[in-house]
């Protein structure tokens, strides 16, 4: 084994916007590749087939999925980042949550200085933690 990296499947052709907006938003990070969907190729035309991006260094994979399933994410699984400033969480909280759904709204909950729990617009969940 090579490795193990985290994998997210888009539905509705979101992966692309959605890459774009994490790198946006984390220092130190990037899209390293895209392959997309050709002309007949078992997806839309355009949309990414898998692509590969880094945030703070982490790997992740993506892909649009071909195919509607009736599941999505889960906060079960979510992407842990550690915040070193009060107006780095702040910010990053502020700009992930954009009217969606916050598990947790930032706070001293006791294990941590303070911490938050939300979704992002793409049903991403995301912990964010003052260190």
């Amino acid at each position: 084994m090579d490795k193990v990296i985290p994998f997210l499947m888009f539905q509705d052709g979101k992966a692309e916007e959605a890459m774009n907006f994490y790198a946006s938003l984390i220092e130190d990070s990037a899209i390293t590749s895209i392959v997309r969907y050709g002309a007949n190729q078992g997806g839309d035309e355009g949309t990414v087939m898998q692509a590969t991006f880094t945030l703070k260094g982490q790997e992740f994979m993506c892909i649009d999925s071909n195919v509607k399933h009736q599941f999505a994410f889960t906060p079960s699984f979510s992407i842990y980042a550690v915040c070193h400033t009060e107006e780095e969480i702040d910010a990053l909280y502020e700009k992930l949550k954009e009217d969606r759904q916050a598990l947790m709204p930032l706070g001293d909950y006791g294990f941590s200085k303070k911490f938050g729990w939300v979704n992002d617009r793409y049903g991403v969940s995301w912990q964010l933690n003052l260190v």
